[in-house]
């Protein structure tokens, strides 16, 4: 993409860098008319950007830092996003409820690039659980994870491994689900036929295709310019993925099957409008979970939710899930 790497002033732990790292990844500035305009990003009011080195990968984190804050909050977006996409939500979030919000590029989105090297759907969840140690390590205080779209598993699986004080999601996609599949992808038939096919492909893993051609992007947005500047995004929903990772992840279980997961509260913020994957795709692997769970339908919102009252919904929620967690 044309970006410079970090000085490399150490190997460990995030670095600061300069705040133009994304003037060559501008879609992110044409989401903002989509929001509400006190939670629209700007230049001037934008998360500080970081590099934090992980396994010789430069993995990009914006933080919308607040040190005096009881917690944190690490944003995961899905198939379709990165973190500066998501930044209006961590806004909406930090309205009422003190914390900083960290929000990573995972490995192949966004900036964190790794060339034509594939990478397998285990490194998410890797990358994400050494970020919650790291963040933790950092000062001390509680982490809550919030995954949005298919970043509600990868949450779910690293919540599982422990360290994490609650588990925010708006969906639960667990891929070895046909139905699940079947709606995921771009066609019915591809989640039939999509795994016994990559299987059969793998020395192709290196290959990498647009990620639209294998996802339902049309379903993204109840808004149908908001969609078509997603499947546009080059370091989002216009993304290439190689194939090592599409069956990783389509092949992937859980570390702990819900019934025995009971690392932290859960809560499920799911748009109940929701196109591409609704509420009854996620609902069989939610009322599973053994530990003290909540459900709350965000009202009118889709897939990517812009809509109200569900934003208000979300931040309600969110805000009364995280104050009951904190220490008082």
């Amino acid at each position: 993409m044309g970006v410079a790497k970090p000085n490399e002033i150490s190997g460990e732990g995030p670095m600061v860098v300069a705040q133009d790292t994304y003037q060559h990844v501008t879609h992110w500035r044409a989401y903002q008319r989509f929001y509400p305009a006190q939670l629209r990003v700007t230049a001037a009011n934008a998360p500080t950007e970081q590099w934090w080195r992980w396994r010789g990968t430069d993995v990009h984190l914006d933080r919308l830092a607040a040190p005096d804050a009881p917690a944190k909050l690490i944003l995961l977006h899905g198939a379709g996003g990165y973190g500066r996409m998501l930044a209006p939500y961590a806004r909406l979030l930090t309205r009422t409820t003190p914390m900083e919000v960290v929000a990573p590029d995972l490995i192949g989105y966004g900036l964190s690039r790794t060339g034509k090297r594939p990478v397998g759907y285990q490194e998410w969840i890797d990358c994400v659980a050494d970020l919650v140690v790291a963040e933790k390590a950092r000062d001390g205080r509680p982490v809550f994870l919030l995954g949005a779209s298919m970043g509600g598993m990868l949450a779910y699986s690293v919540a599982a491994l422990g360290n994490v004080a609650g588990l925010i999601v708006t969906c639960l996609l667990d891929p070895r689900d046909v139905a699940v599949r079947m709606r995921m992808t771009r066609l019915p038939i591809m989640g039939r036929t999509a795994l016994p096919m990559l299987h059969h492909l793998r020395w192709l893993g290196r290959l990498h295709i647009p990620m639209r051609w294998v996802a339902n992007m049309g379903a993204m947005s109840n808004d149908s310019a908001l969609t078509a500047l997603v499947a546009s995004d080059p370091a989002g929903g216009g993304n290439r993925v190689s194939l090592t990772f599409l069956r990783t992840f389509l092949s992937s279980a859980p570390p702990v099957e819900p019934e025995q997961f009971t690392a932290c509260p859960v809560l499920m913020a799911h748009p109940a409008a929701d196109r591409w994957t609704p509420p009854e795709l996620s609902l069989p692997f939610f009322g599973r979970i053994t530990a003290r769970t909540q459900l709350v339908l965000l009202d009118e919102a889709g897939h990517l939710p812009i809509e109200e009252p569900g934003l208000s919904q979300m931040r309600q929620a969110i805000d009364g899930f995280v104050s009951q967690l904190l220490p008082r």
